[in-house]
């Protein structure tokens, strides 16, 4: 039987690694109905300050000394996060005006990052550097791969476009600890400076908790992808029919 799967009727294929694929799909949608339901169910519970995420995110940046931080509201429903070039904290529309837990966690959570550059904290820091090289390598990993496997089963474009898809994938595990210090400094501030409750802290807690596994996720389906091109293409064996 050929290494890369079994054939079966009408000439298809089984390829026994899709199995990597799905459990990565699986662990994605896993995380995201998660996250979109914490966050909906906190986005309905009003804090008791009546604070909006802005007037939070303000707040915790005044504290830090970060004044020159910058605080904009999106037309959109999602987005959030912050830009390091233009010093910004970037806020959804329901987020930016809404007086919630969820709203108030999230804003928390930028000013966070905020934070993290201002104090350069190096996890982030090294996430910056390998942005550039990341979205060149992420472009033509595949494609590399496809090339060598139509040039005659290239292996240096092979060995070179499995390489550029690593870079993503080192990537996403350096923004693992970028993401989760940034909810540990969120969940603080908002306890220091009085903005939530300590029964509305817990809410804060969950609704971050929700939203890091959709990054461990991401980092896991990855993982799982890479593995599975190496087991195809890593080697030195061709495809036969």
């Amino acid at each position: 039987m050929p290494f890369y799967g079994y054939r079966f009727g009408y000439g298809l294929m089984w390829d026994p690694t899709y199995f990597l694929v799905l459990i990565g799909v699986l662990l994605c949608l896993g995380a995201s109905a998660l996250v979109n339901s914490t966050m909906n169910k906190y986005s309905r519970v009003r804090n008791m300050k009546g604070i909006t995420g802005a007037e939070a995110a303000r707040r915790i940046l005044n504290q830090e000394g970060l004044y020159n931080v910058q605080i904009e509201c999106l037309s959109n429903a999602s987005g959030d996060h912050y830009d390091p070039r233009t010093n910004t904290v970037r806020l959804s529309h329901n987020n930016y005006n809404g007086a919630t837990v969820t709203a108030v966690s999230v804003a928390a959570h930028e000013c966070g990052h905020a934070i993290q550059h201002a104090r350069k904290y190096t996890p982030l820091s090294i996430r910056t550097a390998l942005v550039p090289v990341v979205n060149i390598g992420s472009n033509l990993g595949l494609p590399l791969i496809l090339i060598g496997v139509l040039l005659g089963w290239s292996q240096t474009l092979i060995q070179i476009g499995i390489w550029a898809f690593a870079l993503s994938v080192i990537f996403q595990l350096v923004t693992l600890p970028v993401e989760f210090n940034a909810s540990r400094r969120a969940v603080a501030r908002v306890e220091d400076y009085g903005i939530l409750t300590v029964q509305e802290k817990d809410g804060c807690k969950k609704v971050l908790r929700a939203a890091a596994l959709t990054y461990v996720a991401a980092a896991a389906s990855s993982i799982l992808q890479l593995l599975r091109l190496m087991l195809l293409f890593g080697g030195n064996r061709r495809r036969r029919d």
